[in-house]
């Protein structure tokens, strides 16, 4: 059941699933590799099942010009010129034409939309994901994606501020920040921002579920 929505229509908000993050051979912030792994199979799951029912996925990908843009921000200036930050590549990380910026293939269908103008935290910042989504007709959006402990949970803040209902697919996030910070922002966007499902859960909540195979008699 979608909390405070009585005919929910999805769309799936899929956070910076790029190779940037998810493969190693050319991350500049990567996940832990069997943690990256594990997404992309996730999403691939969910992905295929979504399609089938008609939920469109719409990709959110961070695309830089410059690192001039991305050091605009104080925060990330400072984890960038500190070389014992875990997130000390951000000033490098998925500048135009670096190959971390493509979508991980497996994710990737020519029916998705792809929201390339990412440029902070927040997806609907400086993109036009709000007009895509509503566009389409969405009042319901299963986040999934990276990191969960950032991307995730601002845009689930910023989508819950926008009248969206709110589902996060726990399944298909994790964090390149520890399994401590993934589980602390799953707890507050559970209590505050929407929901926590896995990917049957949030199927099934959304009507698109896979009808359990008949059993034949004998």
């Amino acid at each position: 059941m979608i909390q405070g929505v009585k005919t929910p229509k999805a769309g799936i908000v899929a956070i910076d699933l790029h190779r940037g993050h998810l493969d190693p051979a050319v991350a500049t912030m990567p996940l832990e590799a069997e943690a990256a792994a594990r997404v992309v199979a996730a999403n691939e799951k969910l992905f295929k099942q979504a399609r089938a029912a008609g939920i469109p996925v719409f990709h959110c990908v961070a695309t830089y010009r410059d690192s001039e843009e991305i050091a605009l921000n104080p925060a990330w200036r400072h984890r960038g010129e500190d070389p014992n930050n875990p997130r000390k590549n951000v000033l490098k990380h998925n500048i135009l034409g670096m190959p971390g910026c493509e979508v991980m293939p497996t994710l990737l269908d020519e029916r998705d939309f792809i929201i390339d103008a990412k440029k902070r935290y927040d997806c609907f910042t400086a993109t036009d994901l709000e007009l895509s989504l509503r566009a389409h007709g969405v009042n319901t959006v299963l986040i999934t994606g990276v990191n969960t402990n950032s991307c995730v949970m601002a845009t689930s803040t910023a989508a819950c501020c926008r009248d969206f209902a709110v589902v996060v697919v726990s399944d298909c996030v994790d964090t390149m920040d520890g399994r401590e910070l993934h589980d602390a922002a799953l707890k507050v966007i559970g209590r505050a921002f929407g929901q926590v499902m896995t990917t049957d859960e949030a199927l099934a909540a959304v009507g698109a579920s896979t009808p359990a195979p008949i059993q034949k008699s004998a």
